[in-house]
């Protein structure tokens, strides 16, 4: 009985299993005959069962990505100073709060119009996204996909993390309430307009074949974009940058908290990325998460490794900072298309985003351009290039489409980015009083010292 249970579940598809496992502890028998059933079908599995596998993945996957917003916290927590820290906590969850309630009320349907486009392939219908009914019946299930509920809630966290991208770059010197405002629309307009455009099947999808699995063009350079706008518009923290060009390094606060950002964002991305392939019914989709996943994490290798070579020949030395970025900026280089290429293939586009990293710190530096966390580099530099290392090693890319792609997205972001940001500064002003600044925004805004017995 063992050997024939053993041979069963190694045949069937992961649905069998799952179906079976609670089973098992009461009695075997109808276990094996859904087992048998599926065998008998050549491995096939039922519609039904493909629906909540699809489903599962995507509730699973939405899970890590929200733990992407722990991954940011500490990230920007570790890289400002201690006088600035619970800032950061802050609004890394009210962040997080408001865009989810901007998503759900304006962002969702804009996002994904279906046939309720007010402008064909370009502008969807604002609408709040509404979820199945309770105790949903399977013949009024769209069977070919999953479920709402778990579409909206995989695809909101996405919408926070190209938030959580803005919040790294601009910290240190922006108020909280203008911030958050500038958040609602980035996500309740800014990022679900541009997203329709290939994910809601617009027209950089139809009409131009643009492919970006998971979104590195999508999310992260949406997120690139916007606080490259951001920081422009804002300025540089007082004393970052002399009048004679040169640069005055601020350090951070604890690498430690970085680090653990970065690990946290680095198993985030499986669920970001795998969980993208948006199905596991089959067995061609499960081994396609599996190999979406381990090509995350070889990119996330390539990246940090290639950022420590890159600045022990620089530098002399290996800034750890550069390789945190490094593995992030792998990461975003990956997600445009983790599925096709080979694990040494996704190193190497990894390794590339890693050194784009280490060049284009200090080129921003050089423009006066005050970037906190190295976001820009990380998420806007390292994704354009993750846009166009597609087309190496999926034959239905093409460079016209990405680079369309790519120029369609930024001009929008930038410009949509910066008006906003100039209506903020002109209506209710960026930035604190130098004093404020000087002093920190735990005790100017927040009230509460993230280190109060460190002095």
């Amino acid at each position: 009985m063992l050997q024939r249970t053993k041979t069963l579940l190694g045949t069937a598809a992961l649905a069998s299993l799952l179906l079976a496992l609670p089973a098992i502890g009461q009695d075997a028998e109808p276990a094996l005959e859904a087992a048998e059933e599926v065998v008998a079908a050549g491995g096939e599995v039922p519609q039904q069962v493909q629906y909540i596998l699809n489903s599962f993945l995507m509730l699973f996957g939405g899970v890590l990505v929200f733990w992407m917003a722990a991954g940011f916290t500490m990230l920007e927590s570790g890289l400002v100073r201690s006088k600035n820290v619970s800032m950061q906590i802050l609004k890394n969850i009210t962040m997080y709060s408001l865009a989810v309630l901007a998503y759900y009320v304006i962002g969702y349907q804009i996002m994904y119009p279906g046939d309720g486009w007010l402008i064909d392939g370009i502008l969807g219908a604002i609408g709040i996204a509404v979820l199945e009914p309770v105790g949903l019946a399977p013949e009024a299930a769209d069977l070919t996909y999953a479920t709402t509920s778990s579409d909206f809630f995989f695809q909101v966290m996405f919408c926070a993390t190209a938030a959580s991208i803005v919040s790294g770059t601009v910290a240190e010197r922006i108020k909280l309430w203008p911030f958050l405002a500038f958040v609602f629309v980035l996500t309740a307009l800014i990022y679900p307009i541009q997203a329709s455009w290939k994910w809601g099947g617009g027209f950089l999808d139809a009409d131009f074949g643009f492919l970006d699995f998971a979104g590195s063009t999508v999310v992260h350079s949406v997120g690139g974009w916007a606080a490259l706008a951001g920081a422009i518009i804002l300025g540089a923290r007082k004393g970052k940058y002399n009048e004679n060009g040169s640069v005055n390094p601020i350090p951070g606060s604890s690498m430690p908290l970085a680090a653990l950002g970065m690990f946290i964002l680095w198993m985030g991305w499986y669920g970001f990325n795998g969980a993208s392939q948006l199905a596991m019914g089959t067995v061609g989709d499960i081994a396609d998460v599996g190999r979406v996943m381990a090509n995350t994490n070889a990119g996330a290798v390539g990246g940090a490794l290639a950022a420590a070579v890159a600045t022990y020949f620089m530098y002399k030395k290996i800034d750890v900072t550069m390789v945190i970025n490094g593995a992030l900026a792998g990461l975003v280089s990956i997600t445009a298309e983790p599925l096709t290429p080979g694990m040494g293939t996704a190193s190497l586009i990894g390794a590339v985003g890693g050194i784009i990293v280490v060049f284009t710190v200090p080129m921003l530096d050089r423009f006066k351009i005050d970037d906190v966390v190295g976001a820009i580099p990380v998420h806007l530099f390292a994704g354009i290039w993750g846009t166009i290392a597609v087309v190496f090693t999926n034959p239905d890319a093409n460079l016209f489409g990405q680079l369309v792609a790519i120029v369609v997205v930024g001009v929008f972001v930038f410009v949509t980015s910066a008006i906003v940001w100039l209506i903020l500064k002109a209506v209710v002003g960026l930035r604190p009083s130098e004093e404020e600044e000087a002093l920190g925004f735990d005790k100017s805004e927040v009230g509460v010292e993230a280190y109060p017995e460190f002095k």
